[in-house]
């Protein structure tokens, strides 16, 4: 068995998978984290548990508990990023620049002297900003890294509530983005249209990609649409699905009703065996 569990560097942002290392750690405490730039304050949101070895391949160990110095360094790097970004806002309106800022990053080596400010931003084009970089440099004493970044970044970065109510699913679970087609809206009985199934990107949903597999698997073991079945309510015709809840939508012979039914209290109409006997 192999211990994980699940933390965020951002309230309601994405999630991240980590190896416990053996620290006994509820859901909203506060963990060390090793990261690229060095070992940063997250909260778990999923305390420990066994997992099938494996399943999530090698995981960073956790460090352990975050220290009040750590919370410390925390709370103030994130109001340095918060007067940042109202300083970027500024220059880049001031500078007229066709750019929409979406997330600041800050990387506070204090040992070392050197702190970094990286600036995510999107454009729909190349944008000079040389002297948006030589004034943001002057101002806020850090070095500047400007990173232009796509739709689906932007909307990883800033988050929100997709159509069905809940956080997106990039700022939260998903760990990388995967072509997605229209096809698959199709297999899904879902409108062809892009605007119908467009994501807060403006891309298409990124859960038509994963939840794809349920859909087919469904389908294998559904009865057909149009096709005939008996069911507790009596014999009728299939005339849609619902994957989600597992059900077949059949309307039944002689009241006219239409009847939700689980799968497996579906099963071939007897008239259907009867012909078949006969042929």
């Amino acid at each position: 068995m192999q211990q994980v569990m699940a933390v965020t560097f951002e309230k309601h942002g994405q999630l991240h998978y980590v190896d416990p290392a053996g620290h006994r750690v509820s859901v909203g405490d506060y963990v060390m984290v090793p990261t690229d730039e060095g070992p940063e304050v997250a909260q778990c949101v999923w305390a420990p548990e066994g997992i099938r070895q494996g399943d999530f391949g090698e995981l960073p160990a956790c460090l352990g508990p975050a220290t009040d110095a750590d919370l410390a360094r925390d709370k103030a790097n994130r109001r340095f990023r918060a007067q940042a970004r109202i300083v970027v806002n500024r220059l880049v309106r001031e500078q007229a620049l066709p750019m929409k800022v979406v997330g600041i990053d800050y990387l506070d080596r204090s040992a070392e002297f050197d702190r970094q400010v990286v600036v995510y931003f999107t454009a729909p084009h190349r944008v000079d900003f040389r002297q948006l970089v030589r004034d943001l440099a002057k101002t806020l004493q850090a070095r500047i890294d400007l990173r232009q970044i796509g739709a689906r970044d932007a909307t990883r970065v800033t988050g929100g509530i997709g159509n069905c109510g809940r956080d997106l699913c990039c700022s939260t679970h998903l760990s990388r983005f995967e072509p997605v087609g229209i096809r698959l809206a199709k297999d899904q009985d879902l409108p062809s249209n892009p605007l119908r199934v467009q994501g807060a990107c403006g891309r298409l949903m990124c859960c038509l990609k994963y939840e794809h597999p349920l859909y087919q698997d469904f389908i294998k073991k559904a009865p057909k649409i149009g096709s005939r079945v008996r069911t507790p309510d009596g014999e009728g015709r299939v005339i849609g699905h619902s994957v989600p809840s597992e059900s077949v939508v059949v309307r039944v012979d002689g009241t006219g009703e239409v009847a939700r039914c689980p799968q497996a209290d579906v099963c071939p109409a007897r008239r259907t065996y009867d012909s078949r006997g006969k042929d």
